[in-house]
């Protein structure tokens, strides 16, 4: 006779004294799928299942769609605004425009998290009514509010960092001041702005809190940028505390984190 027992490892034992099919079966959320190339390069991500699955694409893609919406519309805002404030604009104004504008740089990613999933999202579904609600064109907006205060302000130093013999030239030879800025000044100034868009597209690549509460969470790898998606960084938030350590599950997660950083590393050290 057989005594079944809770918080113990085994819990039935079979006649020849080893647990049965059933019980391997139902023991194990991480055990029971091996962590292979095939299974990481999967399109499905479920990893709590009877045959966990731990395809890493659907997470990849939705790092980069939120990350590329990001940047798409935090460069051009960002990257004008510092034209227009180291070329343009009065002292006064530059002394109001530059700490408005860095000041978004302090804000905790929780706060505009919470901006985005309470006002940003429903605001967005009424102007454009797409289907989700949160999605992933809602996760690049949002992040983009986070991104728009690092690529300004490197942005602005490299252009005010060009030698002003050369605007002063352009401007000699009866080029007007829009003119030096977008064909003078800021084609010197191109190294520093491509270092300030590599350091907000691994800004908004590592982000967590944003794209955990804006972008639905949902592991689905499609194209369209309406769709929900889940980041690595947000799976890792999301699903690390509720792991056992040293399963599998545990071991896919350290591996999205190790991915992270090494993404991150580089992309820090090319704008270097």
């Amino acid at each position: 006779e057989t005594q079944e027992t809770y918080g113990e490892e085994m819990v039935a034992q079979t006649p020849g004294g080893g647990a049965t099919g059933s019980d391997r079966m139902e023991s194990g959320g991480g055990e029971g799928g091996e962590v292979t190339l095939s299974n990481l390069m999967g399109t499905v991500w479920q990893p709590v299942s009877s045959v966990p699955k731990y395809g890493l694409l659907p997470l990849l893609t939705g790092s980069f769609k939120v990350t590329f919406l990001a940047i798409l519309l935090a460069a051009p805002i960002a990257i004008l605004a510092a034209l227009f404030t180291s070329s343009f604009a009065p002292r006064w104004s530059k002394e109001l425009l530059k700490p408005a504008i860095e000041i978004l740089a302090g804000f905790p990613s929780v706060v505009i998290g919470f901006f985005g999933l309470v006002t940003l999202a429903t605001l967005l579904q009424n102007v454009f009514g797409y289907t989700y609600r949160l999605n992933a064109f809602v996760g690049g907006v949002a992040m983009s509010l986070a991104v728009i205060p690092i690529i300004y302000t490197v942005t602005e130093d490299a252009l005010n960092a060009i030698p002003r013999y050369m605007t002063e030239a352009s401007l000699a030879l009866g080029a007007t001041k829009w003119e030096t800025a977008l064909f003078v000044t800021l084609p010197a100034a191109t190294p520093g702005v491509f270092a300030a868009v590599v350091l907000g597209f691994g800004r908004a690549f590592g982000e967590t809190m944003i794209v955990l509460m804006v972008t639905g969470n949902a592991a689905i790898l499609s194209a369209g940028m309406l769709d929900p998606v889940r980041t690595m960084s947000a799976t890792i938030g999301s699903e690390m505390a509720e792991v056992v350590f040293g399963e599998t599950h545990y071991s896919v997660l350290f591996l999205i984190g190790a991915i992270l950083f090494l993404f991150t590393f580089s992309l820090n050290a090319l704008a270097e």
